[in-house]
């Protein structure tokens, strides 16, 4: 079935970054492809929501580090729909540790995380591109500060998030001028996600160091990202290969004291 309504498949999209993004999108008159690998119950809320913002809605399960299942995903979006304008790789996961934790970083962690975050969001890129190209559409990997500063919650998500700021800098060169593609790079964000891997203590206590030593004082909201994710979606026509940091200014260093300022 052909529409004349835009379309995203969100990877992931079950909670957090990706749930917020499709419910933004699904307010914005695009119908969208809800993705999870494990949470159904939340993919389905995700999906009401949407629809009751009016958008047509595709909920299904994949992992994005399985090809088949990203070749899986696109094709049910083009047999749905007829066409694929914008693909959102949310999708993602870590080892959170401290980095003398060197037992949790062995080869399959490595692996594991690099299937994910870097190699299932080309193998979704590849999956889709057919449908990209004939839209003139978009690609939107969300990466992190952590492949842009060499900080984060192990050394397999620095590394992965690294190669994936490295995959987008090349996509945007190469499927330029059919495709747009750009990352954006969060830092500490209030989310489910971050609290699972830290715990809430440890989550509180980053927060609280953020706000105060960031030079913006917060952490981004789910929906911060999300808006930003937009923005390259369904805007800024004239941007391709920006890896867009969205961290409060803590890629700036400390705010000085107020007696300095």
């Amino acid at each position: 079935m052909s529409t004349q309504r835009k379309v995203a498949l969100v990877t992931g999209s079950a909670t957090g970054v990706g749930a917020a993004t499709a419910r933004i999108l699904a307010g914005r008159g695009w119908d969208v492809v809800i993705n999870y690998s494990r949470s159904q119950s939340e993919a389905e809320a995700t999906q009401a929501a949407c629809r009751a913002a009016g958008a047509g809605t595709l909920l299904l399960r994949g992992d994005v580090s399985q090809d088949a299942d990203c070749r899986a995903l696109a094709a049910a979006t083009v047999e749905r729909w007829g066409r694929i304008d914008a693909l959102v790789n949310n999708a993602g996961m870590s080892v959170f540790g401290a980095d003398a934790a060197w037992d949790a970083l062995d080869l399959e962690a490595f692996q594991r995380i690099y299937a994910v975050n870097a190699v299932g969001a080309f193998q979704m890129a590849r999956a889709c591109l057919p449908q990209l190209k004939a839209a003139q559409g978009c690609i939107v990997n969300v990466s992190s500060i952590a492949g842009s500063l060499g900080i984060g919650s192990s050394v397999p998500y620095i590394a992965s998030k690294g190669a994936l700021n490295a995959v987008t800098l090349h996509l945007a060169r190469t499927l330029a001028p059919e495709v747009r593609v750009n990352a954006v790079c969060p830092g500490l964000i209030t989310s489910r996600w971050f609290v699972d891997g830290i715990g809430q203590e440890g989550f509180e206590k980053l927060k609280a160091t953020v706000e105060k030593t960031a030079p913006l004082g917060r952490a981004s909201t789910p929906e911060d990202v999300a808006e930003a994710i937009v923005w390259l979606v369904d805007g800024a026509r004239t941007v391709t290969g920006e890896l867009l940091l969205l961290d409060g200014g803590v890629h700036l260093g400390p705010r000085p004291p107020a007696a300095a300022r």
